[in-house]
């Protein structure tokens, strides 16, 4: 008996997003996949957003559907569309990021034949504005205890079961940046992901996008889920934080640059959004910044520079 494949919602958040969102809805609407919905929430466009999702609902009447009202963010439209979703998976894609063909395909086979997996997540490109590729996302085989100092998981690459994010309380929509990583720390106290060896989207980098024009968002809401549910802030969470608070490098198009100073500013913040567990806090500190790299980055500071006070 041939087994009916699981139903999928696919949701695409937007707001003014004609620049992309052909090639967003392109990527979605010409899945080989049989049996999946695509919902697009649009908070309320002024420019060609909707005559362009006016003109996809007519071509796609049983497959896409989309409700332009105001919202409070992309959180705030993805809940919404949550709640409305039917899917037995859940999947959302932002207005400027791409499916690979297949994707949806290769994500589901792996749901199916592992029933124990609350969702999982594949390889990604990040891509320009102009859809350059710039190099691979950073993916990782899931750990739960390795995804509280990095997010390793790409976001538009991720199924996850709706039952599971659910029974993890949804989305929350009081977060503007971080509320895909609040998501995938939720689900890791109490359910399996899985990294799955396919390349599933392209997520795209620009100046314009939340992950690098809101990057003070980005790591302060950040650092506030790891605390709430972890408990303990690590080095990385703060270091880069402090290091954009420093210097306002978005740490992806301009990397980031070590120094003296942000490191001994992590130190202070580090104990502060740690104050629970300082000595924990200061033994991983003191592990990164040994003796040989303190000397180094005194000896780069203008002040060692100015007055001839070196560490050797």
């Amino acid at each position: 008996m041939t087994q009916e494949p699981l139903a999928v919602t696919i949701i695409t958040p937007c707001l003014n997003a004609e620049k992309f969102l052909v090639e967003t809805i392109e990527s979605v609407v010409q899945q080989d996949y049989p049996n999946f919905e695509y919902i697009v929430l649009d908070g309320g466009s002024t420019d060609g957003t909707l005559a362009i999702l006016e003109r996809y609902a007519a071509l796609y009447p049983k497959l896409l559907r989309y409700i332009s009202e105001p919202d409070a963010g992309a959180s705030d439209a993805i809940a919404k569309g949550f709640a409305m979703a039917k899917g037995e998976v859940f999947a959302y894609l932002n207005a400027d990021d791409t499916y690979f063909p297949g994707a949806v395909r290769a994500a589901i086979s792996y749901l199916r034949d592992q029933p124990e997996l609350a969702g999982v997540y594949g390889n990604a490109h990040w891509i320009s504005a102009n859809g350059d590729l710039l190099g691979n996302y950073p993916t990782k085989p899931f750990h739960p205890e390795g995804l509280g100092r990095e997010c390793f998981i790409c976001q538009p690459t991720c199924f996850v079961r709706s039952q599971a994010i659910r029974e993890v309380g949804g989305f929350d929509p009081r977060l503007h940046s971080a509320f895909d990583y609040d998501l995938w720390l939720r689900l890791s106290r109490h359910h399996q992901l899985f990294r799955i060896e396919a390349l599933l989207a392209s997520s795209r980098m620009h100046l314009d996008n939340k992950t690098l024009s809101g990057r003070g968002t980005v790591f302060s809401e950040a650092i506030a889920c790891v605390q709430r549910h972890l408990g303990y802030v690590p080095f990385q969470w703060i270091h880069g934080y402090c290091s954009y608070l420093v210097d306002g490098r978005d740490q992806f198009l301009e990397p980031l640059r070590p120094s003296f100073t942000k490191f001994a500013f992590s130190l202070l913040l580090g104990t502060v959004c740690n104050w629970r567990h300082p000595l924990r806090y200061w033994r991983e500190w003191c592990s990164i910044m040994s003796p040989d790299a303190f000397a180094r980055r005194w000896n780069s500071t203008w002040i060692a520079r100015r007055m001839g006070i070196h560490i050797r």
